[in-house]
């Protein structure tokens, strides 16, 4: 499960890095990171209100709540804006598209 864990949440902060303007580049994404953090801390009531309810059984509250968060970051990377073959650039060699 750690792997699989780390193989997903690495690649978070980058692609938040990537969707933010570059005017709040450095603030942007640890804001919005924190932001899942404060929504995230709710997590362990809800977890132990739903396996209450289940005779306090928490594998599927667990479960549960892994499959939504998994298919809500689905949902998210698979609308959001991306960039195809655009090279990065820096201030004095500006990105330019990639010639086929």
């Amino acid at each position: 499960m750690q792997v699989f864990v780390q193989g997903a949440w690495g690649v978070i902060p980058a692609h938040l890095n990537e969707l933010s303007p570059p005017e709040a580049r450095g603030t942007f994404p640890g804001l919005v990171y924190q932001l899942g953090n404060l929504l995230a801390s709710a997590n362990a009531t809800i977890q132990s209100a739903w396996a209450e309810s289940m005779g306090h059984d928490y594998s599927w509250p667990l479960a549960g709540v892994v499959i939504i968060v998994a298919a809500i970051i689905a949902m998210l990377i698979g609308v959001g804006p991306e960039a195809r073959e655009i090279r990065m650039g820096t201030e004095a060699e500006p990105a330019l598209p990639i010639e086929p």
